[in-house]
């Protein structure tokens, strides 16, 4: 029947953490209580989410997640990363909470993942894509590229998704260099999740950037991705 909804319903370990957290994407906040327990709901456009405290609470064992489709996960990355910078100064890339790009991973097409406050995982995709549209696949390193996504941007194991890039590097290299490109850039946002050092990759991602003449758009993913080691 139309007018149905569904609101996930996610733990946090502080309700008003949790609240400005979500305000500071876009969400109001559309009902609070504290007694009998505290809780609350977010809501932007047509997204509903449900709050709830657990005492002793620890985010980073959270399972809590929901899958959201959305007309262009670009738009509603742009206006996360705005709020989030213009409330806490900078947009989190590490740890709990943290906001991931946009990237195609395979088996789930476009999207972006956002950790909240409560280690809850939000998956945003575009309406409508699919990877079981073989048009949508990728071949060769491009492939290798998204299989790491999603361990990295979707199951969490950033290590694991460093390990696919290197043997896909290893693998394929003949690839567009274009391709080596966004790999590295990749594998520098990877290794600057967990502490590792970045320079490596943002070197050899400077070099075919210049050697091969890669144009504005990698220029400009270049200066994010060194933005990103450095927070």
């Amino acid at each position: 029947m139309a007018g149905e909804r569904t609101y996930p319903v996610l733990p946090c370990a502080d309700l008003d953490d949790a609240l400005a957290f979500y305000v500071a994407l876009g969400f109001t906040v559309s009902f609070q209580q504290r007694r009998p327990y505290p809780c609350a709901v977010v809501e932007l456009d047509d997204i509903a989410i449900h709050l709830f405290t657990i005492d002793g609470f620890d985010p980073a064992t959270s399972y809590g997640s929901a899958i959201i489709t959305v007309a262009e996960p670009g738009e509603r990355h742009d206006a996360f990363k705005a709020g989030l910078r213009e409330r806490f100064g900078k947009v989190p890339i590490k740890g709990i909470p943290r906001l991931l790009p946009p990237r195609r991973k395979a088996g789930t097409a476009t999207g972006f993942s956002i950790v909240d406050v409560g280690g809850n995982w939000l998956r945003f995709y575009r309406e409508g894509s699919s990877e079981d549209d073989p048009t949508e696949r990728r071949s060769g390193l491009g492939r290798v590229i998204d299989v790491a996504a999603r361990q990295g941007d979707s199951r969490g194991d950033d290590a694991q998704a460093i390990v696919v890039l290197d043997a896909g590097l290893i693998r394929h290299p003949d690839a567009p260099p274009i391709e080596k490109f966004e790999a590295l850039l990749y594998r520098a946002e990877l290794k600057a999740r967990t502490g590792a050092d970045t320079a490596s990759d943002l070197a050899a991602a400077s070099a075919l950037l210049t050697e091969h003449e890669l144009g504005a758009e990698a220029e400009q993913a270049l200066t994010v991705a060194a933005e990103t080691a450095r927070s």
